[in-house]
């Protein structure tokens, strides 16, 4: 068991070494062809925009995910049932689905909705109506991806904080703390060593998924290279580069992640 330890701890990263050769060796190309860089800086205007998605649609697809797990962990059988028909229910259907439903179908509902709570406002002139175009395409997308990864993030939260031995759990109440503080003190700080791994997956199939939006006409990498390859006729080159620019993102996360992990894990063991 140890040899084999001591093996995988001494193996040397040769996908990583290839990868990173393979990657000079791109930008290396992209910088000595006048094509490639244009092409390059044109598609790189939209890295803010699937950025934005990502960061932005994870942190509110973890708060949520969170959430609904702590409702599948309730004392409450109507709570658990509730959370367990969320993620079943979410979980079957597909991301793009859910990105058509929810820009089409449920911005305009939220919005006829919306309208017809605050009709009395609106009479009385304190807000404005409001329309389907004000609910930017932006911000549908952000919230069908949050509404999609929450219901994976759910079950991620909710195993690791199962992890957590039972015994910790009782000395925490015998102590007095409250179920706030045990989570707090307690459960959260032991169980985010289980969550981070597939937290962290989730994070980086994310920002794979969040090309999705560009189905939207959302300006983000694939959508901007989608319209320069159709306007240039330049496919080749432009789906290259757009494959590039998410293996770079991908890639440097993961192996971000991986350092992230192991720093804890050298804490735990300290």
């Amino acid at each position: 068991m140890s040899a084999t330890t001591s093996t995988a701890k001494s193996e040397f990263p040769w996908w990583l070494a290839a990868a990173a050769i393979l990657a000079l060796a791109a930008a290396l190309a992209i910088a000595a062809s006048d094509l490639y860089a244009e092409v390059f800086a044109t598609v790189a205007m939209g890295i803010g925009i699937t950025v934005f998605v990502t960061v932005v649609g994870f942190a509110l697809a973890s708060a949520l995910g969170l959430g609904i797990a702590l409702m599948a962990l309730s004392g409450s059988q109507w709570l658990r049932q509730i959370a367990r028909f969320y993620v079943e229910i979410i979980r079957g259907v597909p991301i793009l689905v859910l990105l058509f439903w929810i820009a089409f179908a449920g911005a305009p509902a939220f919005v006829a909705a919306w309208n017809a709570l605050t009709a009395p406002l609106q009479s009385a002139g304190w807000i404005g109506e409001l329309l389907v175009r004000d609910v930017s395409l932006l911000w549908r997308a952000i919230m069908a991806l949050t509404i999609g990864y929450s219901a994976f993030i759910s079950e991620v939260f909710r195993a690791g904080i199962l992890s957590v031995e039972k015994g910790q759990i009782e000395a925490a109440k015998a102590l007095g703390l409250t179920r706030v503080q045990r989570f707090r003190l307690i459960v959260f700080p032991q169980a985010i060593r289980t969550i981070l791994p597939p937290l962290g997956n989730d994070f980086v199939a994310m920002v794979k998924d969040s090309s999705l939006v560009s189905v939207l006409g959302v300006a983000d990498i694939t959508q901007i290279g989608k319209v320069y390859a159709a306007g240039s006729f330049r496919f080749f080159e432009t789906y290259s580069i757009v494959a590039y620019i998410y293996l770079i993102l991908t890639v440097g996360l993961s192996l971000a992640l991986r350092a992230l992990e192991k720093r804890l894990r050298r804490q735990h063991e300290q």
